[in-house]
């Protein structure tokens, strides 16, 4: 007879909510990089000022794209509004 448990640990979660909106792009690219840099209390000062410093340039190019991602989203959802006869809606969308 065979027996298998599997199982995943994934760590402390965390649970963040909004109220009346969705997340920003900011507040995702500050989730995204808690995730990407963790650097430990105990490494040397010096790697840890590098890390910093590498973790606020990723954090600029992380958000850089995800509000790339958000415009383009828009983009399409606009067509598809337009194009499916919702041009009021879709002009709604436009001026988000």
């Amino acid at each position: 007879m065979l027996n298998m448990v599997t199982g995943a640990f994934l760590g402390p979660v965390e649970i963040m909510t909004t109220s009346g909106r969705g997340f920003s792009p900011e507040e995702v690219a500050n989730r995204c990089m808690a995730q990407l840099m963790k650097v430990s209390d105990t490494a040397p000062e010096v790697i840890r000022e590098q890390a910093k410093a590498f973790e606020s340039v990723m954090r600029e190019v992380v958000l850089f794209y995800m509000k790339e991602v958000v415009k383009s989203d828009r983009t399409t959802l606009y067509n598809e509004l337009k194009n499916n006869g919702y041009p009021e809606a879709a002009e709604i969308v436009r001026r988000l």
